[in-house]
């Protein structure tokens, strides 16, 4: 099997010229024409010499997932689903925010302001069962792998740089696609190492998020290996609700969890922790439960996202009305804290927060025993 050199960061393509006898300032051009240029064939490397190319175009490839079906919302969110093999595919989401909007990144090509966010997913499923996600209702199959990963991301800038006509349409990476990314922990890392790499795609620390679920040991990993923003789904505001929602609560409580958020700020390229919070109606959206949020989330310097559920079937949820989450919003704001609520972008094609289900061949039986329990 060739090598995909899209799994490969810079450290590993420097040895892997090294081998071929080749100075290691080849790996850091071939990463240029890779993914900043987007481009797959050797042969168009044209600034490397022919007999290295030649060579690698006999041993490696440069291959993001295949693309099974790509959807454009009238948003302009765009939606891929790719084949990861196996009868499983993931899905990634573009999230394009006009080019007049006041934001920190521009194209300097166009003087155009633009803040382009692509969400990926880290593995095929999630084992981690949250009972609001469409994900965790499919099951899990495997870890992504590096070039999995990191494909996503090329196949999505590859992609739209043409059409936007911008150079570089993706200026935000989040890491909250399907799959909990810390028990992806290796690949992951490395895939945002790529991520951040300046002869890659150069994204800042500030500009790439991790989200995860509570994983307390690996957000000690995270903070050492590769700090970046922050994401925590939180989602209630105590321990007996978390239980139910976010079953990795009952092994990493609330305390827990907090604590190592604190100690995550130490390292982090910003200094607070995004706390998401899915508006549930009747579940965890009430006044007194939004008091309860800000004497619970004191410890820690943050910003809480309010994200409005987005159905999907047989969720058994339904998503808190606007004037429910804007008194939410507003306990919170009167108490300090600095809190928002997310625009929702997507759903018509199934691409917003909690949504993202793909096709996961199971390997836990979640899928089997729920069918189970619903015929009996």
């Amino acid at each position: 099997m060739s090598l995909n050199l899209l799994g490969l960061n810079r450290s590993q393509f420097e040895a892997l010229c090294a081998e071929m006898g080749e100075k290691p300032f080849r790996a850091r051009q071939m990463m240029r024409w890779m993914h900043q240029a987007g481009v797959s064939d050797f042969a168009a490397m044209t600034d490397v010499s022919r007999g290295f190319r030649e060579r690698m175009e006999a041993s490696a490839v440069v291959a993001a997932p295949q693309v099974l079906r790509d959807t454009t919302a009238p948003d302009g969110t765009r939606k891929w689903l790719f084949d990861v093999g196996t009868g499983n595919a993931i899905e990634s989401v573009y999230i394009p925010e006009g080019d007049l909007e006041e934001d920190s990144a521009g194209d300097e090509a166009t003087g155009r302001r633009y803040r382009g966010t692509l969400c990926v997913s880290s593995q095929a499923g999630c084992a981690l069962e949250c009972s609001f996600c469409s994900t965790g209702r499919q099951g899990f199959n495997r870890n992504l792998t590096v070039a999995e990963i990191v494909g996503q991301l090329w196949h999505a800038s590859r992609s739209l740089a043409g059409g936007l006509g911008i150079e570089r349409p993706v200026t935000n990476v989040v890491m909250m696609g399907m799959g909990e990314p810390l028990a992806n922990f290796d690949n992951v890392v490395a895939a945002m190492q790529l991520m951040l790499d300046d002869h890659a795609y150069g994204i800042s620390r500030r500009r790439l998020t991790l989200s995860t679920s509570g994983l307390v040991p690996a957000m000690d990993r995270l903070r050492d290996a590769c700090p970046v923003a922050l994401a925590v789904s939180l989602h209630a505001p105590n321990d007996a609700l978390r239980d139910q929602l976010v079953p990795i609560n009952r092994k990493y409580p609330i305390r827990e969890l907090l604590a190592a958020c604190v100690r995550y700020i130490e390292k982090a390229p910003r200094d607070f922790v995004t706390f998401e919070y899915v508006m549930l109606e009747g579940v965890n959206d009430s006044l007194e439960q939004a008091r309860e949020l800000v004497r619970t989330v004191k410890p820690v310097p943050c910003k809480i996202n309010l994200i409005p559920f987005n159905p999907f079937p047989d969720s058994g949820y339904e998503r808190s009305p606007g004037s429910t989450v804007s008194a939410f919003r507003d306990v919170l704001l009167q108490a300090g804290l600095t809190a928002t609520v997310r625009k929702t972008r997507g759903d018509s094609i199934d691409a917003a927060c909690g949504q993202l289900a793909g096709r996961v061949q199971d390997k836990t039986r979640r899928v089997m025993r729920r069918m189970e329990e619903k015929r009996a």
